[in-house]
């Protein structure tokens, strides 16, 4: 199949004229962007088809319009992006295989939990999913491992010298960051647009940083270790691509949902570009909204097993304010403007010699 792949990036060698990473990640920008917008509306119809969810349980009584509508557009998201690697990146890069296979993985374990809720009424349990998460994290580790033989040290943002070498539990550090971001982005994908509009401000951020890191200049100049490469803040920035072509879809009222088999493969590949820049806690700040949403659920359950009393209306946060009788554009909306404020800040946060 590999071979398959580097083939059909030869045929298609005429797409790369100009073999520059500024022009190839424009381009990649762009191709996403074109084919969300050619195939995405037929993408939309053959769903209606097969793919048509049912309310989620526990939402609130206003989500009972969107009976019916069509998920798994994450499987679009994921075609798009697998599509433009193809044309544009370097395929004999180990970071691109590496965040081929993270996609793929947790893509898979993302259908099967939505196939489950399309025709068995009910998705797959907790434990099989934590399940599914951790060996494909392990998984995709190990590759890095092999592969990359990666630095083991955690970049501490703010402090200078700050840097410490964890040894082998950065490996299980690099588990938490990849399963904790697709369960976070997970989470957020309760609202039209919400997850999406909280992606794009972080692909865009994590893709200059990671061109930065592909840099030796501008990496010593940053103070970031020489870890990612060119290639990543292409893919970084074909998710962008993919991810803004379906929002296009995805705005309120949404056409389609992402679905899990969107929120656990986009979720993981953001935490994993994050580890190859080496800029992980950067992540804890510019998905500050990723954040928020996975410890209003913590809160909700703690506060209640311990207190028999619910901290919030209803868990995530984002039906809470929906409670509070927030439009879900508003809430949609302000969580962009938040992501974004917290995205600058994320950049400034960067160690600069």
């Amino acid at each position: 199949m590999y071979h398959l792949l580097l083939y059909l990036q030869n045929y298609f060698r005429y797409f790369r004229v100009i073999d520059s990473v500024s022009f190839r990640a424009m381009a990649a920008f762009l191709t996403a962007l074109a084919l969300s917008f050619i195939f995405g509306a037929r993408f939309i119809e053959q769903s209606k088809k097969f793919f048509r969810s049912g309310v989620r349980p526990f939402t609130p009584d206003n989500h009972l319009a969107k009976h019916n509508t069509p998920t798994m557009g994450g499987l679009f998201i994921v075609g798009v992006v697998l599509s433009t690697i193809v044309l544009w990146c370097n395929l004999s890069d180990p970071h691109v295989f590496i965040i081929l296979a993270t996609l793929i993985l947790f893509a898979a374990i993302g259908f099967w939990d939505d196939w489950s809720k399309i025709h068995k009424k009910r998705g797959i349990s907790e434990l099989h999913k934590w399940m599914g998460q951790l060996v494909a994290g392990s998984l995709i580790i190990t590759l890095w491992y092999f592969l990359l033989n990666p630095l083991t040290t955690v970049c501490v943002p703010v402090f200078k010298d700050l840097n410490p070498d964890i040894g082998l539990w950065y490996f299980a550090w690099a588990l938490f960051v990849i399963v904790g971001t697709c369960n976070a982005v997970n989470l957020t994908d309760g609202l039209d647009g919400l997850a999406v509009s909280a992606l794009l401000p972080n692909f865009a951020t994590f893709a200059l940083i990671s061109y930065c890191a592909g840099h030796i200049v501008f990496a010593h100049y940053l103070h970031i270790p020489f870890m990612a490469t060119a290639e990543v803040a292409i893919i970084a920035v074909i998710l962008l691509g993919a991810c803004l072509g379906f929002l296009w879809y995805n705005t309120y009222p949404a056409q389609i949902f992402m679905g899990d088999v969107g929120a656990l493969s986009l979720g993981a590949t953001l935490g994993l570009i994050a580890l190859f820049a080496k800029q992980e806690i950067l992540l804890a700040v510019s998905g500050i909204v990723f954040v928020g949403e996975t410890l209003s659920v913590i809160i909700q359950v703690v506060g209640f097993k311990l207190f028999k009393k619910r901290i919030f209306k209803i868990a995530p946060i984002h039906h809470h304010y929906e409670k509070l009788g927030w439009p879900e554009m508003k809430i949609t909306i302000r969580a962009s403007i938040i992501t974004i404020i917290v995205c600058l800040c994320a950049l400034m946060l960067l160690k600069v010699r």
